[in-house]
């Protein structure tokens, strides 16, 4: 399986400074935004057989997304694109310095699942608006997804620029030996390190969206009716399967009876007395992997919910408390419908556990102190975080996306996505003017102290 002559042939339209061209980057761009809002039902349909997701939460989490991000970046490309002046030292004086965004080259984007039309078409506007070329492999585990972005892209976007791979392992594998430009992969830690490590034999730069176990601390001070809505909505869309998804709570142990009730209520004002039943509750993306996360809750005591149909691949929004620290649950990323809430003494120990374990994709705190507020901002290291609320920093374009450390490397969102895959290239223009003699050699001890003295 060899897709070399998919990536020559981008590599000679690139090659021919196509891509340079701000308005042929715009018309693409208006083209994605066509090829969602042209086939709107056709993708909601796509994303409830993968995911059974409702309609309203796929327009909202996936439409909308793409095409607020499409009006964001055409309003902002002009500027972005421009040359940015910086000051020149005397040094090198007289001169003009500044930093000029050129575009990279071939840029493959690996996609994911749970979110399947964004996590390539986001992705895809900063590749173009950056003026690049690029290959999408969209996830094979939302095959309904996968079927129509290869069918919709050819139709809109500019196919000597810009193609589809669809495809497993045995694709993806291929795809990551090739030269890219760029790699970006949105997915787990364990694939991650296979990536990075294709991407090392052509000293290929990669953009890593990962995940995580995102904390939440909910202090005695915060609106338990709001926090309880807020975690809600956040922990259970997509029936759990966010990356930024709060993964578990940390409050004191006063706490936690008046918060699951709150929960509880929460879950039956979105999705009735039986979610099963509900229309605005989603499903497991297939059976191996309710079956992953209902191994999580086999030996462990539930507070809420907790019922489990592999067929249906349902999972029950389920709330558990205290469970082991050293349970799968504990360790591993949940990506889906539990949460459990862990009882702690103090902030100052929220924070120690918190820090102990892997920087997180992002974090969240609930509370009315500001010192604590300003404290966890200071102190928690994730991607991004939220104060009282969660996940809609993701609503706020021109706020960078992305991990550190295990949940990430890289970043895309507005500007940010911009500059990630583009080359800020650094560029110093002189006249032909006489320069200081001090400069040359051969060097002197008067040199030496007028090169100190103007440094």
């Amino acid at each position: 399986m060899d897709f070399s002559e998919q990536l020559i042939k981008h590599q000679q339209f690139f090659n021919r400074n196509c891509t340079r061209d701000i308005t042929w980057r715009k018309q693409q761009l208006q083209q994605i935004k066509n090829l969602v809002i042209e086939n709107e039902q056709a993708f909601l349909d796509a994303l409830a057989s993968d995911l059974g997701k409702p309609a309203q939460e796929a327009w909202i989490t996936e439409v909308s997304y793409v095409t607020g991000d499409v009006d964001h970046v055409c309003k902002s490309l002009n500027n972005w694109a421009k040359k940015r002046r910086v000051a020149t030292p005397i040094v090198a004086q007289p001169g003009r310095s500044y930093i000029q965004p050129e575009p990279q080259g071939t840029v493959l984007i690996i996609g994911a699942w749970n979110y399947p039309m964004q996590l390539i078409l986001a992705p895809l506007v900063a590749v173009i608006a950056a003026g690049n070329c690029a290959i999408v492999k969209p996830s094979e585990l939302a095959p309904a997804t996968s079927e129509l972005l290869a069918k919709l892209i050819p139709q809109y976007l500019d196919s000597q620029a810009i193609s589809v791979v669809e495809g497993a392992v045995e694709e993806t594998s291929a795809l990551l030996s090739l030269p890219f430009d760029h790699i970006m992969y949105t997915g787990n830690g364990q694939v991650a390190r296979i990536v990075m490590t294709a991407a090392a034999k052509n000293l290929t730069p990669v953009t890593l969206e990962l995940g995580g176990k995102s904390p939440v601390y909910v202090d005695k001070s915060a609106d338990i009716t709001i926090t309880a809505q807020r975690i809600a909505w956040g922990k259970w869309m997509n029936a759990g399967q966010t990356c930024i998804a709060p993964d578990y709570i940390l409050t004191s142990a006063d706490m936690v009876a008046p918060l699951v009730e709150a929960l509880k209520k929460q879950i039956e004002n979105m999705f009735g007395k039986n979610p099963k039943e509900s229309k605005s509750y989603g499903r497991i993306v297939n059976t191996r992997h309710t079956q992953r996360i209902s191994q999580y809750i086999a030996d462990i005591a539930v507070e809420v919910g907790g019922d489990v149909d592999l067929e249906d691949k349902y999972i029950a929004p389920t709330i558990v408390i205290n469970p082991p620290l050293d349970s799968a649950l504990m360790t591993d990323e949940i990506f889906g419908a539990i949460l459990p809430i862990i009882t702690i003494d103090s902030f100052d120990d929220v924070k120690r556990f918190v820090k102990e374990r892997d920087k997180p994709l992002s974090s969240y705190i609930f509370s009315k102190n500001k010192e604590q507020c300003q404290s966890w901002v200071n102190e928690i290291s994730s991607g991004s975080q939220c104060i009282n609320d969660v996940i809609m920093f993701n609503a706020v374009p021109e706020l960078p996306f992305g991990g550190i450390g295990p949940s990430g490397m890289g970043q895309y969102s507005g500007k940010a996505g911009f500059d990630n895959f583009s080359h800020l290239k650094s560029v110093l223009t002189r006249p032909f003017v006489k320069d200081l003699p001090v400069r040359f050699a051969p060097y002197s001890k008067m040199k030496f102290k007028f090169l100190r003295w103007i440094r």
